[in-house]
């Protein structure tokens, strides 16, 4: 069988190796474009995912049997829309079920009509606009702690949670004039109250109506220790905490899976694909933070390494609309991703610098290292390509034995600059009740 995984992270490196490590049938793998460590399991072809005509050429031409999409950018620009048009067989979702995350706004307005959870929030068009709303007093009197979202895809860079009115204030004006990231993801602009709480972000396999959960996750968002800094796309990951307890959980099923399932059918894009809901445990409840359309990075790495299932019956009954025929079934211990990025990442870094001690890092033992901003130079050596770089991923029979795995492979591995957060799954607020029989 033939498959093909559009994307070139750690995300996609962790979806391949599982396809590899769960089939029970002899599977030929294609990455389009690929990185480094992808290029060890499959077959890497420098294809831009923007170039939609190349992709159904490459698919149509090696006679793939079935694409998955990896990031969230094509299933936006439409991806799975065309293939399907073109009779190609692909796992996500579509264009119209997509806004779920390519539009901020659009997701907000989404909870709103079918009653979901979330945090109060206002659509702003202008940085005027904003401030008059900001001063209205619409988030407290002094709008302490507002959160300003762009509407648009940033790569996990563009929300912004304001210690103060001038800081929201400030914060709209550079996400709208293009200073934070790129100008097009910023037309508008979503400000929101601010949660408090615990996050948790739990994925689920879904087809159109039925529906599989994955463990619940708990990423690092900011570069530095102690949640300090500037957003990522995320510096690590754990599963198997007590993330989730069984009856929270039952609530997250009844006020935000089901409604969100249901409202899009009614809507007419019923969801097909991986869906993430990012969640505030709130002294109120469950509140949804926001939709993603596709498996998060690195929460994809901490977690697919405890799937026990086939990911290629997985993906097909999702496809076929027959995931209630497929037990998905998850190991019982715990995992955990650290990510050694570049120095000066999320903002400017480097690249090409030589990576050493990785063999090293892997050699210790029931460590996986996913790749996911690696090349080969001119020469064939292993270099840095990006911020991100790689995932040093673990499962054990306790959070603090996979996290140590982690970092003694961590300790092996160097570049110059490479940098990570030591206090990966320390969460003081994780609650001291009984996971749930997912996590």
């Amino acid at each position: 069988m033939k498959l093909l995984v559009l994307g070139s992270g750690g995300r996609e490196h962790a979806i391949l190796w599982t396809l590899n490590q769960t089939s029970d049938v002899a599977l030929d793998l294609y990455c389009a474009p690929g990185n480094a460590g992808i290029a060890e399991l499959a077959t890497c072809k420098p294809i831009l995912l923007a170039d939609h005509s190349a992709l159904i050429k490459l698919v149509k031409t090696e006679a793939i049997d079935l694409t998955i999409v990896g990031p969230e950018v094509p299933l936006a620009d439409g991806i799975v829309d065309q293939f399907e048009r073109n009779g190609l067989a692909i796992v996500g979702p579509n264009q119209a079920a997509a806004r779920l995350e390519s539009s901020k706004a659009f997701a907000k307005d989404f909870m709103a009509r079918h009653k979901i959870p979330t945090a109060e929030y206002r659509v702003v068009n202008s940085a005027e606009e904003a401030k008059e709303i900001l001063r209205s007093g619409a988030f407290g009197p002094a709008a302490s702690r507002a959160v300003v979202k762009a509407d648009g895809l940033a790569a996990g860079k563009g929300v912004v949670v304001a210690n103060s009115r001038a800081e929201a204030e400030e914060s709209v004006r550079m996400l709208m004039s293009g200073e934070m990231i790129r100008a097009e993801a910023t037309r508008q602009v979503v400000i929101e109250e601010a949660l408090w709480g615990r996050e948790a972000s739990l994925l689920l396999f879904a087809d159109g109506r039925d529906y599989a959960f994955m463990p619940p996750a708990r990423d690092h968002k900011r570069i530095g220790e102690n949640d300090t800094g500037p957003n990522t796309g995320g510096m690590g990951a754990v599963t198997g905490a007590s993330i989730l307890e069984a009856e929270t959980l039952q609530r997250v099923v009844r006020e935000i899976v089901e409604p969100t399932l249901a409202g899009a059918r009614a809507e007419g894009f019923a969801f097909r694909g991986v869906l993430f809901l990012g969640l505030m445990i709130t002294a109120d409840g469950p509140k949804l933070l926001e939709y993603n359309v596709r498996m998060g990075d690195p929460e994809t790495q901490a977690i697919l390494v405890r799937l026990k299932t086939s990911l290629v019956d997985i993906f097909e009954a999702i496809r076929t609309g027959r995931l209630r025929e497929v037990k998905v079934e998850w190991t019982n211990d715990f995992s955990a991703c650290v990510v050694l990025a570049s120095e000066g990442y999320p903002a400017e870094y480097k690249k090409d610098i030589p990576i050493e001690g990785l063999d090293v890092g892997i050699s210790l033992g029931d460590v996986t290292v996913f790749h996911a901003a690696t090349k080969r130079s001119e020469t064939g050596e292993l270099v840095t390509a990006g911020g991100r770089v790689l995932g040093v991923t673990a499962r054990a029979e306790t959070l603090e034995r996979a996290l140590s795995k982690c970092y003694k492979a961590a300790a092996q591995i160097r570049w110059e600059g490479m940098q990570y957060r030591r206090d990966i799954g320390k969460f003081s607020e994780l609650p001291s009740k009984t996971s749930s029989s997912l996590g």
